[in-house]
């Protein structure tokens, strides 16, 4: 039987079909690799490509409309091919939700909506009467296409330090405006709002002043954030959207909208959801799916199982 065999002086040489085999994979070997890598992995999250003949309303290509029955209900944020983070209080009950993607548009004339295959709600989340864990991840029925207007944000590190200060930007479909009512529309385009990350003690005192709750515990807790813009800032509409932040080159999901008192003024500011509180639990929650194709170990095995000498008689 032909076989691989060994020369001191000239190597390995190969002798008969099954040697010439075994070369022709070793060959194939680092294109397969790369390809794999290639067919599996997704655009690095958080660098958005933008350029000067892109419509400045399509910069956030992480924003997601949630739907119900084709409604906008709340904003969300693409973090990976079939995730999507929003709050929690969002979800009413088991309904059949959609998500739409890569458009500034409110009512796209085409849209291309993806259902919703399963919701996971945050454990601590109480409800509407008193907010902890305000957040919900939506697995979607069908991976999302990755495109110039659809891409992935980064979750920030347990670890990463929010400062006071950060600027930040919010962005949904509702109303800039002072005051919002119960009759007012939502805006056609996306829209977008500068903020700068408040001092939870300051913006704490800010809404225990109006609050009926007697001062026995703080109203914004250690998992939440807040910030604003000192001026007009998004209105209702935009729960469950994200609060991005560029850190050194990338945009993270440093926030999701929870609460605020009218617009987000000074005297107003934006609540969020502190997401570096929940990506653990988010992380978790999103890796305990199926691989989509064979680990890296296995392509190694492959290659040390090439590399021996063919035993035979």
């Amino acid at each position: 039987m032909a076989a691989l065999t060994f020369s001191r002086s000239a190597g390995p040489r190969a002798s008969g079909p099954w040697g010439l085999s075994r070369c022709i994979l070793l060959l194939l070997l680092p294109l397969l690799i790369s390809g794999y890598k290639e067919n599996t992995s997704i655009p690095v999250c958080g660098r958005p490509w933008w350029s000067e003949d892109l419509d400045v309303t399509r910069h956030w290509p992480w924003e997601v409309s949630v739907r119900l029955e084709n409604e906008h209900i709340c904003g969300g944020a693409l973090i990976e091919l079939n995730w999507v983070v929003t709050a929690a209080h969002c979800i009413q009950g088991t309904k059949e939700y959609s998500v739409i993607l890569g458009t500034s548009k409110l009512k796209p004339l085409q849209p291309a909506l993806i259902p919703v295959k399963d919701i996971v709600m945050h454990p601590k989340f109480w409800g509407r009467t008193f907010i902890m864990g305000d957040v919900a991840l939506l697995q979607l029925h069908s991976p999302a296409t990755f495109s110039k207007y659809v891409q992935p944000i980064c979750l920030p590190e347990p670890s990463y330090n929010l400062k006071v200060g950060t600027q930040c930007w919010v962005t949904g479909w509702g109303q800039v405006k002072q005051r919002f009512s119960a009759n007012s529309t939502l805006t056609a385009e996306l829209q977008e709002a500068e903020v700068f990350i408040m001092d939870n003690k300051k913006c704490d005192q800010i809404y225990r002043k109006k609050s009926p709750i007697p001062h026995l515990a703080p109203l914004v807790l250690g998992d939440m954030v807040c910030a604003t813009n000192y001026g007009e800032n998004l209105c209702s509409g935009d729960s469950g959207g994200p609060l991005a932040c560029e850190v050194e080159g990338r945009w993270i999901l440093a926030g999701v909208l929870s609460w605020e008192k009218a617009c987000a003024k000074a005297e107003n500011p934006g609540v969020y959801t502190r997401v570096t509180k929940y990506s653990k639990w988010i992380k978790k929650q999103i890796s305990s799916g199926p691989l989509s194709g064979p680990q890296t170990s296995a392509w190694f095995l492959l290659l040390f199982w090439l590399l021996q000498p063919q035993m035979g008689p």
